[in-house]
């Protein structure tokens, strides 16, 4: 048994509808809400336990800061220098 499945496809200057035909053994359901229904439920828990404290929190989301610094221990410094290219004796090798 096979499903057929509509998606929007971009041709030339127009988007239109497109069929795909796949295998029902090969459709799963989308995982792409998943972290968020485990957000809201987390989220749910800690308004519930803040609420039984008396306290007001905020959800929301924060922005991961940056990585801690750190020092590079028994680093020995070497000095690089261009080798000289020639571009005459290179041009009289010819082809």
């Amino acid at each position: 048994m096979f499903v057929c499945s509509l998606l929007y496809g971009q041709v030339g200057n127009r988007i239109i509808r497109k069929r795909i035909h796949v295998r029902v053994e090969h459709v799963q359901p989308s995982r792409c809400t998943e972290d968020f229904r485990l957000r809201k439920k987390r989220n749910d828990q800690l308004k519930a336990e803040a609420k039984a404290r008396g306290e007001i929190i905020s959800t929301k989301r924060q922005p991961e800061g940056p990585k801690p610094g750190f020092m590079v221990e028994g680093a020995t410094l070497e000095t690089v220098t261009p080798i000289p290219y020639d571009v005459v004796s290179d041009l009289k090798g010819g082809y």
